[in-house]
């Protein structure tokens, strides 16, 4: 799948899409490829207030558990709720119905520090 390049990424794989100061959130394709079969999702309270780098959720798979990461700082208002019943999801869909959470952005010069689509090719390239 080739990485969007209308999102930002983190070094542990979280992506980011921006609309104004609203921030939604997932994990990247090469992320859920290599976590396997997605059998569960912790996701955040609306209301957590986060920090960039913060552990905000956990994905749990055949394979293992991992946290995840907020790429920026923000109020999660919103999770999606789909997930709960089909976090597998992330596996099929990871830049769209398997998004995360949205954040409300509290500190948007954040997302400079996280890679661009072809910066984030060149870490998995790796």
């Amino acid at each position: 799948m080739l990485v969007p390049d209308d999102l930002r990424y983190s070094d542990t794989h979280e992506w980011i899409k921006v609309e104004g100061d609203i921030g939604t959130v997932g994990i990247s394709d090469h992320a859920q490829s290599e976590l396997g079969d997605i059998v569960f999702i912790e996701l955040p309270s609306s209301s957590v207030i986060t920090e960039r780098q913060a552990r905000v959720a956990t994905v749990e798979s055949v394979k293992a558990a991992s946290d995840i990461y907020s790429p920026a700082s923000g109020e999660v208002f919103e999770t999606n709720a789909e997930l709960e019943t089909n976090p597998g999801l992330v596996n099929f869909d990871p830049y769209g119905a398997g998004w995360l959470f949205k954040l409300k952005l509290t500190k948007p010069e954040e997302l400079q520090q996280l890679r661009d689509s072809k910066g984030y090719e060149a870490l998995i390239a790796k």
